[in-house]
């Protein structure tokens, strides 16, 4: 755990350790880890879906040897699905259990009801978890498509960040001994408030240029041949411009790449793109559009492409 934490270190050991984890990471976003890391400031990421936003945050914890713990947000999340809940079906087991035995006759409302809201009945949601006290690697706390949740929850995640500490009424305050890693997504389906921007690092995720893309493909999908390789980074490519209702992401390519590789194609024709079409392309729309506009425009493309830079 020491060795990954001296890893990193600079930006070039964040940007090397991430690349021996299988993630290629450009100047730009590895220099936002290092400062994230150094500065222990929350880092948000912004950018398409797919661009790999939330596989950074899990190759964050494995070179940290931590715990990876992930939010994930939604239309209509509270403090009961974020930060903590009582449980119920225990707590009413208790009552039964104190009724059966008698005990509950020896004692009054008041100490059952401060009974039931004990430590051991508390179920801890991800933000507690990630700001508990703890021995060990403080963890990494994703919260992933914050852009998904109200306004009212951005606000309360804010206080969080701000403070690294929550209060539970009925027990008491817990603050974090060691601030844990923050990682926040989103895929910008509304805009965030500039007070949690403040608060955060920002990176926009760009989609990997036809080179890394490519290193992207030879480092994942080992068995491809870097013809094919260069060949899917260029499809792909050509896919993203064409306006489609789902644009592929990092993960479709790989996916894409697996896929030809299992079923021994070296090169694309026309009869594969069709029948694999469905690993990189998750729409009926899109399958349209490109058929459309002709499989083999999508082809010479990237053919023309894997010749120039090959």
């Amino acid at each position: 755990m020491a060795a990954a934490r001296a890893s990193l270190a600079s930006v070039q050991q964040v940007r090397d350790a991430l690349a021996q984890a299988g993630y290629l990471a450009d100047e730009g976003l590895a220099t936002a880890v290092f400062l994230s890391l150094s500065l222990k400031r929350p880092l948000l990421l912004e950018g398409e879906a797919g661009v790999g936003k939330t596989e950074l945050a899990k190759v964050l914890a494995t070179l940290r040897g931590s715990e990876l713990i992930r939010l994930q947000c939604y239309e209509g999340i509270d403090a009961s699905q974020a930060v903590y809940d009582w449980d119920y079906s225990r707590q009413l087991l208790h009552l039964r259990a104190a009724e059966a035995s008698g005990e509950a006759a020896g004692k009054d409302t008041a100490r059952l009801e401060s009974e039931l809201y004990d430590e051991r009945f508390l179920v801890r949601r991800a933000l507690l978890r990630a700001i508990e006290p703890r021995n060990g690697a403080a963890p990494v706390l994703l919260v992933d498509e914050i852009d998904r949740a109200d306004d009212e929850f951005e606000a309360y995640l804010l206080e969080v960040l701000s403070d690294f500490q929550i209060t539970v009424p009925e027990i008491g305050t817990y603050r974090a001994n060691e601030i844990p890693v923050v990682v926040l997504t989103s895929n910008r389906t509304r805009d965030l408030h500039d007070a949690l921007k403040r608060r955060c690092l920002y990176h926009w995720v760009e989609h990997p240029g036809f080179e890394r893309e490519v290193d992207i493909v030879r480092l994942r999908v080992p068995q491809v041949h870097e013809r094919l390789a260069r060949q899917v980074a260029g499809a792909v490519e050509r896919l993203r411009s064409m306006q489609l209702y789902k644009p592929p992401g990092v993960a479709e390519t790989i996916d894409w790449a697996t896929a030809l590789g299992t079923l021994g194609v070296t090169q694309l024709d026309e009869a594969t793109v069709r029948a694999t079409l469905g690993t990189v392309l998750k729409y009926r729309e899109d399958h349209e559009r490109v058929t459309d506009q002709g499989v083999a425009e999508l082809i010479k493309h990237a053919f023309e492409r894997s010749t120039l830079h090959g």
